[in-house]
């Protein structure tokens, strides 16, 4: 058995979010653990279909992820949210929502610079957004606040994927969030 929590995973779209997310998630049911993963996309599809990208529609839509964290959390799920979720305010309200039902909070920033986002970017988004092609892209355009004390930090530009994931990995067991696995040595999913 392991307890509910919500691992918030932030950073500039193709930092490696989505990526570390599919991998924890195998990991996870692998293990038997209940999870859920609310990736940013998928959310913007259905729950949050409609919002556009001012200020006022990206806190909502964080706001909902939050929601729907803090309900899992809660009820034994672990939940992973993969958004960029560019302001700090909303997810220190995020934090407060699901801590406040005895649930713990993690947040995992993963950190990439800007030269290799834009050399990652196979659809060419960053280098429309940094022609002013595109508005309102977070990160160039549109502001993303940084987290200044993230419980975990991933920096996907200088570290491998199995070592973010062990890293991540690590943490929850230190903190007694999921147990170690003694059948297979942590990154092994990866």
């Amino acid at each position: 058995m392991h307890k509910g929590f919500t691992l918030w995973f932030t950073g500039l779209s193709g930092a490696g979010k989505s990526t570390l997310t599919d991998l924890l998630e195998a990991e996870f049911k692998r293990r038997g653990y209940k999870v859920e993963v609310l990736d940013g996309d998928v959310v913007r599809t259905n729950l949050s279909k409609g919002l556009g990208f001012s200020k006022e529609d990206r806190d909502i839509n964080i706001r909902r992820i939050g929601f729907v964290c803090d309900l899992l959390s809660r009820n034994g799920v672990i939940a992973i949210s993969a958004a960029i979720s560019p302001y700090q305010a909303i997810r220190d309200e995020n934090r407060q929502l699901v801590e406040s039902h005895g649930a713990a909070f993690i947040e995992v920033f993963c950190k990439c610079s800007l030269d290799e986002l834009v050399r990652r970017d196979v659809k060419g988004l960053y280098k429309k957004a940094l022609s002013g092609e595109i508005q309102n892209f977070t990160g160039v355009s549109d502001p993303y606040e940084e987290p200044q004390n993230p419980e975990i930090l991933v920096q996907s530009d200088t570290e491998s994927v199995e070592d973010s994931l062990r890293k991540i990995l690590s943490y929850l067991e230190e903190h007694d969030l999921i147990g170690k696995d003694d059948t297979a040595q942590a990154g092994s999913a990866a």
